[in-house]
């Protein structure tokens, strides 16, 4: 570890970007943000995204740039700014086209969803009832992001399609924003079983605040939330773990709608909410922004963290994983 703070990656948020978010970012001294440039977009509706990114990049040269390698991370917080990592949480993007996954990589995504809650032309999703496993072009992707280095994200697939994927992939895979079930059963947070053969496996997990992946939900304690990382340490190895805030700030109920629905029904999906909770659950008080990182690395040590191992779920381990995973096999 670094004898200066250490560096604090959040590897999931799907903010509503403005230059007061940016600012955030570096009164909260993030050095690094993976950003989700598409849930349900094709390839040319995500390049849309990445479009207004780089007009955000030209506005703002002094808070963000788009980061490539882990070694942006490192400019970013020598230049103290917050690099900007790109992410996909479905594989909309490269449509029926496996030879649009490294064009992707060339456009700086680093990761892709293999699934989003739904069966997918690759895997299945974790609302689904019958896990069939990655299909047959999923284990074409999984090769070909493996070779470009697009990292494989497993974060709303179900256990079976995970299992696989982490089988199958030659080099580690992440889940960037969910819990442990055991903690909170939530659809979405993944079972004890999957989590020890990710660490074992040299993959990564990013602990998620949004509330519904929490146990207690919005009123849970920072004291509950750490407790439960120490924990999954012991389960995973404290190499493994980091964050992935899964962070919506500022995003209106018309978006969480978008996320769960998109095109593929009529109807409205509640997904870990309710009609009676139907938009963005409140995050929790000690962390409703970029600036709450310090109490997530104050409440770390608390439940007995050691600051090596404080740094190492702050951002390190993002950071060696970033290192390692984001280039060429």
């Amino acid at each position: 570890m670094t004898s200066q703070r250490p560096y604090r990656i959040d590897n999931l948020q799907y903010a509503k970007w403005s230059e007061k978010i940016f600012r955030q970012m570096r009164e909260g001294n993030v050095d690094a943000v993976h950003v989700t440039i598409a849930y349900h977009e094709n390839f040319r509706e995500t390049v849309l995204n990445m479009e207004q990114w780089n007009r955000w990049f030209e506005q703002f040269p002094d808070l963000i740039f788009q980061g490539l390698t882990g070694a942006d991370v490192r400019l970013a917080r020598e230049t103290n700014r917050t690099a900007i990592f790109f992410g996909y949480q479905n594989p909309s993007p490269i449509e029926d086209d496996i030879g649009l996954v490294e064009i992707h990589h060339k456009l700086g995504a680093r990761f892709m969803q293999l699934t989003y809650n739904n069966q997918s032309l690759l895997a299945t999703g974790c609302y689904e009832d019958d896990d069939t496993g990655v299909t047959r072009m999923g284990r074409e992707v999984i090769a070909e992001m493996n070779r470009v280095g697009l990292v494989v994200d497993m974060s709303h697939s179900a256990d079976r399609s995970t299992f696989e994927a982490m089988g199958i992939s030659n080099r580690p895979i992440a889940i960037t924003h969910a819990n442990p079930s055991s903690w909170h059963p939530a659809l979405r947070n993944k079972s004890d079983d999957l989590l020890k053969a990710l660490g074992q496996s040299g993959g990564m997990l990013g602990f998620s605040v949004y509330p519904h992946h929490l146990d207690q939900k919005s009123d849970c304690t920072l004291d509950n939330f750490c407790g439960m990382i120490a924990r999954t340490a012991d389960l995973m190895g404290i190499d493994n773990i980091g964050i992935g805030t899964d962070l919506c700030q500022d995003q209106p109920d018309s978006i969480v709608e978008w996320m769960r629905t998109g095109r593929w029904t009529k109807n409205i999906d509640y997904g870990e909410g309710s009609a009676s909770d139907a938009g963005f659950p409140p995050m929790p008080s000690w962390f409703k922004d970029n600036r709450d990182f310090g109490n997530i690395e104050e409440g770390l040590k608390a439940v007995g963290l050691t600051d090596e191992d404080v740094g190492k779920v702050m951002g390190e381990n993002w950071l060696r994983f970033y290192d390692e995973n984001f280039g060429p096999a």
